[in-house]
């Protein structure tokens, strides 16, 4: 349910590492939760940020939830797409639904964070 090559937060982002760039997105369980997207508040390129610091917001037809940086790094691209076409999130919240990607600043951050399994049981808790 959940993929296996990427790291989670008990807030719901996931964050997929190939050296060191990090994308980042929310899982399916969360974007199930929020129901219809319809904005999506992106990080600015260039911006630094901290692991646990807020990166934007995603809005559904239910509530605003704050989007949360699962590792710290320096936002390298976002997903434009979601600017015209935000419910790509509740199709496909962990591939065309990713929200930016950063060049992760500290790798041994990601141990903090959940593997796949884990974060299965919590969702499903």
């Amino acid at each position: 349910m959940f993929p296996n090559d990427r790291r989670y937060t008990k807030e719901h982002e996931w964050v997929k590492v190939k050296g060191d760039a990090a994308t980042v997105g929310i899982t399916d369980f969360a974007q199930k939760e929020l129901g219809d997207i319809v904005f999506v508040e992106l990080p600015e390129i260039g911006r630094v940020v901290t692991s646990g610091e807020v990166l934007g917001t995603i809005e559904s037809v239910k509530a605003v939830s704050e989007l949360y940086a699962p590792v710290s790094g320096t936002v390298s691209a976002v997903n434009t797409l979601l600017n015209d076409a935000p419910e790509t999130v509740n199709r496909d919240a962990h591939e065309a639904g990713w929200i930016c990607t950063m060049t992760l600043a500290n790798a041994s951050e990601l141990d903090a964070l959940m593997d796949a399994a884990a974060y299965g049981a919590t969702a499903a808790g």
